[in-house]
């Protein structure tokens, strides 16, 4: 809901969702002032208005130490204030929002209240991805610079059904001059205190979204990805929490901006105990001159409120993310399970052999089988043939559409994998248009996993980008697409414009981008398109306005999944999520885990596998039929259901109607001599009775390794020939856990697990629980009449 009010004779704004308020006015001099985002507030009518707006409004009555007065005969300090817009110039000491360089040289901004609007609906953004309409109205708020001819429009849009309001502005150059854009964030939010802890997420290439919280008490912190992409080195989502905030408890502010591009997200303390906020495209790698009549449109910036600590934020979060940012024929449908041909062959595949591992995927009830990096002419390892996207009739003799074909026949969905945005040295395209190539004239490129990027600021390239597509996407039989993208920038330039153009290259980049993506997307409406970027490296709100789901990293090992998938719960959906159940040892990391555990891990994500079925024992396979099969029961809830990371250890997802619920349970390393463990439950209907239990494990002999001889009539010795032999037609039964109580029972109390095993003896009622095992239990609803 959208307030407009008269204050003072000034317009006064309260944006208010089902549970925050969002509220600034004009001061009297005419600045867009910020006065409150938090829990939400109840506006009186009549005469108690002013009695509010006065409440919010910060007094200045005399001078403040050494600071600069923002006006001649005027108390107000701007560097002691809480604004919507920063600039420079003004007294305003801390980071600012804005920073313009006029045609005099000039660089102090000092932008002041013109107008507003409320439009019926939201506005659409230049070449730029947003979140779709929240179905409301849109407050648009003019500011025009006090002396210079140039105006800033803010956009704010507020869904109320997620506690989420999304801002953008917009800069216009309204005289003849150029103006020089030096920044020009998104979003600001300045707050009254300096008790902020700052979380933010990042790490690098198979280690994406580790959680990293740091305190906000002076100075700045900085957030930042300055390598072209949103990056695994510095998510664009953020939360400000106040000190003490908890899982379940605590103000807690989350950000978050829809942009690919470098980002820049920095909270500051000022010397009077303010915190300010601040996120948009990072200043580093974007400057930009506008003519006159020109304007240049920022990003939109998301953001949101919790009083119930993180998982009330990730709550508000996630539902944005479902409803207003994913979008197309997959939004709300859960996906198939896929099988992926990269661990399998890597490189080397031809049509019998992927055929092969398909019927074995056919068999094992995997729906999508992907075949990835390697079909296309001359592509035996990564040093060439990116931009040549013609297929190697060597691997393929029939093409990709013959392979289609019989993949279908399997009863399989087919799909593919491409790297639009890359060209190789070795190729033909760069030997026809070397110019295609992002690189600097005159210098030595700097390539990336042997590959450079393709200049998508040039039109001319971006056209090339959309038929090369256009063919490879239009093969009969295709129905899923995988969008790779595998480094990052270096040699910033665009041989097609001027120098004094080149600030903004990769903004324009990925304007170029968007529009590649939008114009396919549209014209293929029914393949189902995935992003990644070497695993999380563009993972961000712009890449899921086209892409239903983002490959999470290509760490694919369970426990280092753990980190990672828990970092993006914070601010992204599981169902944007993917994840595969790969073989051991990692591929990344060497370690062996369960297979199950795995599974597990992977099934709170949109699951997929990665491994050479055909060459798992018996054992395994029927092991990833029994996966397959639990997972397409419980799918809609994993896939629709809300996430609750219920403590380090222990995630659960529970149906929108709150009737049934999957939680998991894992453990790292084995501490010796414990045996407790309590199953603590979330999100369940309290008044609701649940039926809870679990799939009753058959353990392996062998991992009981020379303690068999305990047991054992007759001498075994570790994996001989007769420990084998046991191992294959004796299996240990597991623990059974089995209960009917009511969910505020279980969200009390929970459930003492049965006792772990600790080198003590062992039977069916004691839990196998070794280094990096796992549990999964199923919670169903019943009606209490039954229990009687």
């Amino acid at each position: 809901m959208i307030g407009v009010f008269n204050y003072e004779e000034r317009e006064a704004f309260v944006l208010s969702t089902g549970k925050t308020t969002y509220a600034f006015g004009v001061s009297p001099e005419g600045l867009l002032t910020h006065f409150y985002y938090g829990a939400r507030l109840e506006v009186p009518e009549g005469e108690y208005l002013p009695f509010f707006f006065a409440s919010l409004t910060e007094k200045a009555a005399n001078g403040k130490g050494t600071t600069v007065s923002y006006k001649k005969d005027s108390e107000f300090v701007a560097e002691d204030a809480l604004f919507e817009v920063s600039g420079t110039g003004k007294g305003d000491f801390r980071e600012p929002m804005i920073a313009l360089e006029y045609a005099d040289g000039s660089r102090t901004n000092d932008f002041i209240y013109k107008s507003h609007e409320i439009l019926d609906t939201k506005s659409e953004i230049s070449g730029l991805p947003s979140a779709l309409p929240s179905g409301g109205k849109e407050l648009k708020i003019t500011l025009c610079e006090r002396e210079k001819a140039a105006e800033l429009d803010i956009y704010f849009n507020v869904y109320e059904d997620c506690d989420v309001i999304t801002r953008r502005c917009v800069l216009k150059n309204t005289g003849n001059d150029d103006i020089r854009i030096i920044r020009l964030l998104s979003n600001q939010v300045d707050f009254d205190s300096a008790d902020f802890d700052l979380t933010s997420f990042g790490g690098n290439w198979g280690r994406e979204m580790g959680k990293k919280v740091t305190p906000v008490r002076q100075g700045t912190v900085c957030i930042a990805s300055r390598c072209g992409v949103s990056s695994n080195r510095a998510n664009p989502f953020v939360m400000l929490s106040k000190e003490g905030a908890t899982e379940k408890s605590g103000d807690v502010f989350g950000f978050n901006l829809v942009y690919s591009g470098d980002h820049y997200e920095s909270a500051s303390v000022s010397g009077f105990n303010k915190t300010r906020f601040l996120q948009g495209i990072n200043p580093e790698s974007f400057e930009k001159k506008i003519k006159g009549g020109e304007s240049f449109e920022a990003p939109e910036s998301v953001m949101s409120y919790s009083a119930e600590g993180f998982s009330g934020l990730s709550k508000s979060m996630h539902a944005f993310v479902r409803k207003y940012i994913v979008r197309g024929k997959y939004k709300d449908e859960p996906r198939p399970i896929l099988l992926n041909s990269w661990e399998a062959a890597y490189f080397n595949i031809n049509e019998a052999s992927l055929l092969r591992l398909a019927k074995k995927a056919a068999d094992a009830g995997v729906e999508l089988f992907v075949m990835d990096d390697g079909w296309f002419k001359g592509r035996n390892d990564d040093k060439t043939s990116l931009g040549d996207w013609t297929v190697d009739t060597k691997k393929l003799p029939g093409g990709v559409a013959r392979l289609a074909e019989k993949v279908n026949d399997l009863g399989l969905k087919f799909g593919i994998w491409v790297e639009p945005e890359m060209i190789s040295e070795d190729s033909d395209l760069y030997r026809a248009h070397p110019e295609y190539a992002m690189t600097v004239p005159g210098r030595e490129n700097s390539p990336g996993r042997n590959q450079m990027l393709l200049d998508l600021a040039n039109p001319e390239v971006c056209e090339y980008v959309k038929n090369a597509m256009r063919d490879v996407f239009g093969t009969p039989g295709v129905s899923y697409v995988k969008w790779d993208m595998n480094r990052m920038f270096a040699d910033i330039y665009c041989k097609a414009l001027p120098a004094d153009e080149q600030g903004d290259v990769l903004h324009r980049y990925y304007l170029g981008l968007y529009d590649i993506l939008k114009t396919l997307m549209s014209e293929f409406p029914d393949i189902l398109f995935e992003g990644c970027a070497s695993g999380g490296n563009r993972f961000d709100l712009g890449m899921l306005c086209y892409f239903t789901q983002i490959w999470g990293s290509d760490d694919t090992d369970a426990i280092e999944r753990t980190k990672i998938q828990k970092g993006y719960s914070y601010g992204y959906p599981m169902s944007t999520v993917t994840a595969h159940v790969s073989a051991c040892p990692n591929h990344q990391t060497l370690r062996n885990t369960p297979f199950e555990t795995r599974f597990n891990i992977a099934a709170f994500g949109v699951l997929g596998y990665e491994l050479n079925l055909c060459e798992v024992s018996n054992e395994e396979f029927e092991e990833v039929k029994k996966q397959i099969e639990i997972y397409k029961k419980w799918r809609e809830v994993f896939f629709k259901g809300e996430f609750y990371r219920v403590n380090d250890k222990e995630w659960m997802v529970v149906s929108p109607d709150k009737t049934k619920a999957v939680a998991m349970i894992w453990n790292e390393l084995c501490e010796p001599n414990t045996f407790y463990l309590r199953l603590q439950l979330a999100g369940l209907d309290p008044d609701k009775y649940y039926h809870v239990y679990n799939e009753r494990m058959k353990h392996n002999i062998k991992l009981f390794g020379d303690l068999v001889n305990q047991v054992a009539p007759i001498h075994v010795k570790k994996d001989s020939l007769l420990h084998n032999t046991i191992a294959k037609f004796v299996k240990m039964d597991g623990e059974v856990e089995d209960y009917i109580l009511s969910g505020r029972n279980l969200m009390a109390a929970g459930i003492k697990l049965s006792q772990g095993f600790g080198g003590t003896g062992y039977n069916d009622k004691t839990r196998l629980f070794q280094d990096f095992a796992s549990r999964m239990y199923f919670i169903e609803a019943v009606d209490p009449a039954s229990l009687q």
